[in-house]
């Protein structure tokens, strides 16, 4: 493995002066603006501690506002007809492509993603777009066949007023997930993204407000967490929530959305298991597995983060795991050739350095890694555990980073049964050469989100979401557009 390196280089001034040409700021009934406090967040570059920006903060006043704006536009947004509609996002399509390579720089830097990544992110997430400006003229309703005299159809409408609150992790692709669908549902929206990755969210709404999209529509605000959840929540305007975070906010946004009878979308955390039964093939299993588990320094809800693995096969497995870490290059995301950039912040290199800890106090082996990297930025080594008790803190608590553990069995119905032990379900993973028991663990794991083969992250054309605690609602797929629509059926009598 490549380490970064502590000495000072031009790649932090030349970050910093890349992100000083972003615009920032608060987007509310078309126009950018400041705080009405004039209060801002700072930013940092994860790469190397360096602030790079601030962004203003919104007081509740200017949520206010942004609820008002979206309110007034929502009728008109509305009545635009499928055509005009999809016309419109189809031209932000067109400008996003164009825009990629800017926008994914500024998440590189922010984010700490490695460029290629965040490119590529960029790109995944027009092609999100284009399926949500398609979708729009396909939102049918159905006639339902009744006596003579009387017409029975279903009609599907928007919503009506979205609250939609935004992690880090992917400063692209969370929130292209929310405004595509609301949007092409014909819905207007209020979406909180994070302050700390705000360029790239900025990017994608002026892509929107370039592409023609009426003023209102759309609306960005940064600010605190726990306030600015509650007033979208609490605001009469909105008539859904959207929310992609962890299970414990998630659990008490839906609580306080569900006391004003609100709908909610809930994208909420997992613990995804991976099984690797003794037929697999060890080496392709450990490749597909590890090219998932490093990929944005494991900070992804789906990340395999529990690796159950047959011990007739655990030792070619673990070699090739540690063999696959130990070629990928650590390092400033905008430098060439780097294929895992830093944590997003301190916060994160401390929690998964407890959570290391803790294992090896519990009794499992640092078979890679164990260890931050450098004094400089929020690096952290990746690090495969072997021998990984269930007690560990690692095998029940999402780590959100770059850790492997692993662990074996010698029964599948027990691997089986120790992976749906959790609270969790969004997404699992299986290795085996045998349909008997692929269909085994397709119909046994409990999750909203399953791969066999290989660990596939989120497509568009299909759903994506949680089961048990992970959970409510889904996104992507015709199931994203249609929840942020409603039914109503209508009976008219003709004479």
């Amino acid at each position: 493995m490549t380490a970064p390196t502590d000495t000072v280089t031009e790649a932090p001034s030349r970050a910093a002066e890349i992100y000083s040409r972003a615009r920032l700021g608060l987007y509310i009934d078309g126009e950018w603006r400041e705080g009405a406090a004039g209060r801002s967040f700072e930013i940092l570059n994860p790469a190397t501690d360096e602030v790079i920006g601030h962004v203003a903060r919104a007081e509740l006043s200017d949520i206010d506002d942004a609820l008002e704006a979206a309110e007034r536009a929502f009728p008109l947004w509305r009545d635009t007809s499928a055509f005009e509609k999809s016309r419109i996002l189809m031209k932000a399509v067109a400008l996003l492509r164009e825009r990629a390579p800017e926008i994914g720089t500024l998440m590189a830097i922010e984010q700490g993603k490695p460029l290629a990544d965040a490119t590529t992110e960029v790109m995944r997430v027009s092609g999100t777009l284009e399926w949500c400006a398609q979708e729009t003229r396909r939102l049918y309703g159905r006639i339902i066949p009744t006596d003579i005299d009387t017409q029975l159809t279903v009609r599907y409408e928007p919503v009506g007023v979205v609250g939609a609150i935004v992690p880090w992790n992917f400063p692209a692709g969370s929130p292209m997930r929310k405004m595509s669908a609301a949007i092409a549902a014909g819905c207007a929206l209020v979406i909180k993204a994070s302050q700390e990755v705000p360029a790239t969210v900025c990017a994608l709404t002026q892509v929107f407000h370039d592409a023609g999209l009426p003023k209102g529509v759309l609306n960005l605000v940064f600010g605190r967490g726990a306030e600015t959840a509650e007033r979208l929540i609490d605001a009469p305007q909105t008539r859904l929530i959207a929310f992609t975070g962890s299970v414990p906010v998630g659990k008490e946004l839906n609580a306080r959305a569900g006391a004003l009878m609100k709908p909610t979308i809930m994208e909420l955390g997992g613990h995804a298991p991976v099984i690797i039964a003794a037929d697999a093939d060890p080496i392709v299993a450990a490749r597909r597995t590890s090219a998932a588990k490093w990929a944005n320094a494991g900070q992804v809800c789906t990340s395999p983060s529990r690796i159950f693995v047959h011990e007739s096969i655990a030792e070619e497995f673990t070699s090739e795991m540690v063999r696959c870490v130990a070629a990928l290059k650590v390092g400033d995301p905008l430098e060439g050739g780097v294929t895992m950039g830093p944590l997003i912040n301190a916060k994160r290199v401390e929690a998964t350095e407890h959570l290391v800890q803790d294992a090896v106090a519990h009794g499992a082996t640092i078979a890679f890694g164990g260890e931050r990297l450098g004094t400089r930025g929020s690096y952290y080594a990746p690090t495969i555990l072997t021998g990984v008790p269930l007690d560990a803190e690692v095998m029940s608590e999402e780590p959100f980073g770059p850790i492997a553990p692993i662990t074996t069995f010698t029964d599948l119905d027990d691997a089986l049964r120790i992976a749906n032990s959790l609270p969790f379900g969004l997404a699992a993973y299986g290795f085996t050469e045998s349909a008997s028991t692929a269909d085994l663990l397709a119909r046994g794991f409990e999750a909203g989100i399953l791969s066999i083969n290989h660990c596939g992250g989120s497509v568009t054309e299909a759903p994506s979401g949680g089961v048990k605690e992970s959970g409510l609602g889904r996104e992507s797929g015709p199931e994203g557009v249609q929840a942020y629509l409603i039914t109503k059926r209508v009976n008219h009598r003709l004479r």
